[in-house]
């Protein structure tokens, strides 16, 4: 990922249509109307990904209260979100893009260190989307750990 595939405020979202943990088909538009929270996370079952998913999961109420959806988008398979899903409880969309295409588009796919090691992969990012589809913030390179909290200050949820 460079800076100029990064999207910025302002700009409209690329979009998506992805398959939830139940099949069902998901796009931005499903949530017309709200503030969306679009992240995207390397993938289910591993220690970062599920502190912020139970982040959410817990603060879901609050998010949902000040007018705001969540949806989190990985390259994992159907069955192993619906699996994630189940093992902790988790009660908001959880996306498939298993080709990584929506990943890319949405400049959340690109090289990365691990473990010390130069990688392609996903990059955690965060996107919050205005009631008709604009990039409110975008945010890349995220920290798992009180994420969620600095999303509500930013929203005021």
């Amino acid at each position: 990922m460079t800076d100029e595939n990064r999207l910025r405020e302002g700009a409209r979202n690329p979009g998506f249509a992805l398959p939830d943990a139940t099949g069902a088909m998901v796009r931005p538009e499903d949530f017309a109307g709200r503030r969306l929270i679009v992240y995207f996370y390397p993938a289910a079952f591993t220690p970062g990904c599920t502190t912020e998913a139970c982040d959410f999961r817990d603060n879901l109420a609050s998010l949902q209260a000040a007018g705001v959806a969540v949806v989190g988008i990985s390259p994992d398979p159907v069955e192993r979100l619906a699996e994630w899903a189940r093992a902790e409880q988790l009660d908001f969309p959880l996306l498939s893009d298993t080709d990584h295409a929506v990943a890319e588009a949405w400049g959340a796919w690109g090289p990365k260190v691990v473990g010390g090691e130069q990688r392609i992969g996903l990059i955690r990012s965060t996107f919050v989307l205005t009631p008709d589809g604009t990039i409110e913030s975008a945010e890349y390179r995220v920290d798992p750990h009180g994420h969620v909290a600095r999303l509500r200050a930013q929203l005021a949820a």
